[in-house]
């Protein structure tokens, strides 16, 4: 059995760091999936899917650490050729990499204690977010 959602998220050009677990959990819910996989992504360049523990000051510390690896106001050779000044996104968002797998046990995400999922938007403007999820897996008896 397979199931596919989406839902959006608005982000700020903040680098926003989104908590979706309760959206992606609510949906593992509903597809009916007992024992399986539960894909996370998000189309597009500039944007990630991570766990972390969603909590401000952990928050705070990854988004510091992320400005550290790939800085904004850095040269970045995309914008260059685009002048759109987001270079720094496409690296980050490739760095973290834009799908999450997590499997189904029992019907829900086997997550650690403080492990949330988290959708990660770095460009440097608001933007609409799609949200993917897929679950494939056996469906309750």
């Amino acid at each position: 059995m397979i199931t596919r959602s989406e839902f959006e998220l608005r982000g700020t050009g903040e680098t926003d760091v989104a908590d979706v677990t309760k959206r992606v959990a609510e949906l593992v819910e509903k597809s009916g999936v007992q024992e399986g996989l539960c894909v996370v992504f998000v189309p597009g360049s500039t944007a990630a899917v991570s766990t972390i523990e969603y909590e401000p000051g952990v928050v705070e510390d990854l988004k510091r650490a992320i400005e550290k690896v790939a800085p904004r106001g850095e040269h970045y050779a995309h914008d260059a050729a685009w002048g759109d000044g987001n270079g720094y996104a496409h690296v980050r968002a490739a760095l973290l990499g834009p799908s999450l797998a997590v499997p189904i046990a029992e019907g829900r995400l086997v997550l650690g204690t403080w492990q949330q999922v988290v959708v990660l938007d770095f460009d440097n403007r608001p933007r609409h977010r799609r949200v993917v999820v897929q679950i494939s897996g056996e469906p309750r008896p």
